[in-house]
């Protein structure tokens, strides 16, 4: 909107300051900034009356036993984060750029999914909200429809069915018609294991800074025609542009998580890790980079695999790998304390950041 508006006026003598508006790294870095804004204006009224309304988080009776001092602490706190992603993308971001409105898509579609399936628990006392079949037809739905309209609408660059491969100069993969399934096995595993992940104080919210700051970089430097031919990287003209939209999901993150810190506040529910993990999937898909999620991501991708290996064992065996899955609930039965579990999740998060931007020079 801003770049809209207020950067044509760059023209007019004595306001050539507003030439500033040009820049991505110049609106990325305030889209952050409003986002962190948006948080700290609107989380202390929008906490305050999740508890007036009393709709508090319900803690499962087989969780660890520490949990259950957490019930009744606030959720559906997404909608926080959800807002304080798009209203910065508006406001920063080029509005004549399809893959921003793609990516603003995901985030509201897997946000309203979130919140109906926390809707459903919370205010109707459904035990399982959404079920989860009906969950993934809207995740999958999503998929389709993105996968689609990038197939009809392609931007310029490289083929919309191609995509990279990671160590490797100049190497890809097309899919061709099997990319549609393929966008919507990416955007339906990355939001899921959000949702997977976001069951400690901090832990999701943090993990989804970290990734959407990488994510960010990666963006801009697809986007940059000089960066990109000095890093061999093809060159993305609509990339850089959606680092204003990775930034804006950095300051909502970090926004949030300034309420969601142990102890919590307030819960993102699936509003929140539902439209995180989608907006995350979808950056990748957009930006040809959906093999570099399993590394940004190598956290959540440990946290769902763990869920599937303990269900697989369990119905095959009888037996289970770990003592609680998601694999955050492993460490926290085996004497770590939550804190801690969260602190060395993020180390690990960006370790496998640094890693994953490693590979750009590598190519």
């Amino acid at each position: 909107m801003f770049y809209e508006w207020v950067y044509p006026l760059h023209e007019l003598p004595g306001f050539g300051v507003l030439n500033v508006f040009r820049y991505i790294t110049f609106r990325a870095a305030y889209a952050a900034i409003t986002a962190l804004l948006v948080c700290f204006v609107l989380g202390p009224p929008m906490i305050d009356w999740l508890r007036r309304v009393k709709l508090g988080q319900k803690i499962r009776a087989e969780g660890p036993q520490a949990h259950l001092a957490k019930a009744g602490t606030p959720t559906m706190g997404g909608i926080l984060i959800v807002t304080a992603i798009v209203v910065p993308t508006l406001l920063w971001g080029n509005l004549h750029s399809r893959p921003v409105w793609i990516a603003i898509l995901a985030t509201v579609w897997l946000g309203a999914i979130g919140f109906l399936d926390d809707w459903l628990r919370v205010v109707k006392g459904l035990p399982n909200g959404l079920l989860g079949r009906y969950k993934l037809v809207g995740q999958v739905s999503l998929g389709l429809l993105i996968g689609g309209l990038l197939m009809a609408f392609p931007e310029p660059g490289l083929s919309s069915t191609v995509t990279h491969v990671p160590f490797l100069k100049f190497r890809f993969v097309d899919f061709g018609w099997v990319f549609i399934p393929f966008v919507v096995l990416v955007i339906t595993g990355s939001s899921n294991a959000v949702n997977l992940t976001d069951g400690l104080d901090g832990l999701a919210s943090g993990l989804v800074a970290i990734a959407a700051l990488t994510f960010a970089g990666m963006c801009y430097l697809s986007g940059h025609i000089r960066f990109s031919e000095y890093l061999n990287l093809t060159h993305l003209a609509y990339g850089g542009e959606l680092s204003v939209f990775c930034a804006a999901v950095l300051g909502a993150a970090l926004g949030f998580l300034w309420y969601n810190c142990h102890p919590a506040d307030v819960f993102m529910g699936d509003t929140g890790s539902l439209a995180l993990g989608g907006a995350l999937g979808t950056v990748a898909v957009l930006i040809k980079r959906e093999f570099w999620l399993v590394l940004v991501g190598g956290v959540f991708v440990a946290e769902a695999l763990s869920v599937m290996i303990q269900v697989a064992s369990f119905k095959l065996t009888g037996k289970r790998i770990f003592r609680m899955s998601p694999l955050h609930h492993h460490f926290e039965l085996g004497g770590w304390a939550e804190s801690r579990v969260v602190l060395r999740f993020y180390i690990a998060g960006a370790l496998l950041a640094l890693l994953s931007l490693s590979t750009f020079k590598l190519q």
